[in-house]
C-alpha cells in the first residue's frame, strides 16, 4: 500500500518510516512527488485542526491515501499567553530558524530556573479515500514529559532544533544523545495502533461493498 506523508521534513519522514516499518506500507514524502507548489494553510488553534487542514490539502492534490501530523509545544510554568502551542517556530511574527529556536527556548528554560518540564501534544489526520478518514490526538503519540534546559548540546539533525535542549527525565540524557528513545517507543506504539485500526476499518469497509462517494 502506498501512503503519502504530508511533510517535506526529511528527518520526520525517516522517523515515521522507522515507526511504521512493520506495516505493509510504502511511505512517500512530499519531496518525492510533483505537484506541490504551495503550502497548506495552518491557521488552526490546535494540532488536530492543523493536521486536518494539511491532510485535506494534500488529498485534494493527489487523491491518494495521505496523512499529516502536527504538534503543539507546552512548557510547564509558562503563562498561558506565552505558551508556544502550535506556533512553536513562529515568535513575534517571525519564523525562527533551528538556531533561533534553540536560543529562544533555552532562554525560556533559563527564566524558569535552568530547566522546566515540557511536552509535545501531537495529532494526526489520515484520509484513506473520500469516505474513510481517521483522526487522533491521544497522549500516547505525544511521548510524555521531558526537561527543557538552558544548556545546549551540539545539534545533530536538521528539523529537530529542540532535541539539543531536551533531556529525558529518567536517564538525564539529552535527546541528541539518545535520551528520546523512551519517548520514541511510546510514540511508535501509539502510532502503530492508530494505523492498524484505521487500515483494518478501511479494509472492512471495502469488503462490505460500500462504494466511495
Amino acid at each position: 500500500m502506498e501512503l503519502i506523508f504530508g511533510t517535506g521534513n526529511h528527518g520526520k519522514l525517516m522517523m515515521m518510516k522507522d515507526f511504521l516499518e512493520e506495516l505493509n506500507v510504502d511511505l512517500i514524502g512530499l519531496d518525492d512527488l510533483a505537484g506541490v507548489e504551495e503550502s497548506p494553510e495552518e491557521s488552526g488553534s490546535t494540532p488536530l485542526e492543523n493536521a486536518r487542514m494539511k491532510a485535506e490539502y494534500y488529498y485534494r492534490i493527489f487523491q491518494k491515501p495521505v496523512f499529516s501530523c502536527d504538534s503543539g509545544f507546552y512548557i510547564h510554568g509558562l503563562p498561558e499567553e506565552e505558551q508556544p502551542g502550535v506556533h512553536v517556530r513562529n515568535v513575534g511574527g517571525r519564523r525562527l530558524s533551528d538556531e533561533e529556536m534553540t536560543a529562544y527556548y533555552s532562554g525560556i528554560a533559563h527564566r524558569l530556573g535552568g530547566k522546566c518540564l515540557a511536552e509535545y501534544r501531537n495529532a494526526i489526520c489520515l484520509i484513506m479515500n473520500s469516505r474513510e478518514r481517521y483522526e487522533y490526538e491521544g497522549a500516547d503519540i505525544g511521548g510524555g514529559s521531558f526537561y527543557l534546559v538552558d544548556r545546549a548540546k551540539e545539534q545533530k539533525e536538521e528539523g529537530f532544533p529542540l532535541d539539543c535542549i531536551s533531556v529525558d527525565i529518567v536517564t538525564g540524557n539529552y535527546f541528541v544523545e539518545g535520551g528520546q528513545l523512551q519517548c520514541f517507543d511510546s510514540q511508535k506504539e501509539g502510532l502503530l495502533r492508530f494505523f492498524r485500526e484505521a487500515m483494518q476499518k478501511t479494509e472492512e469497509s471495502l469488503q462490505s461493498g460500500r462504494p466511495e462517494k
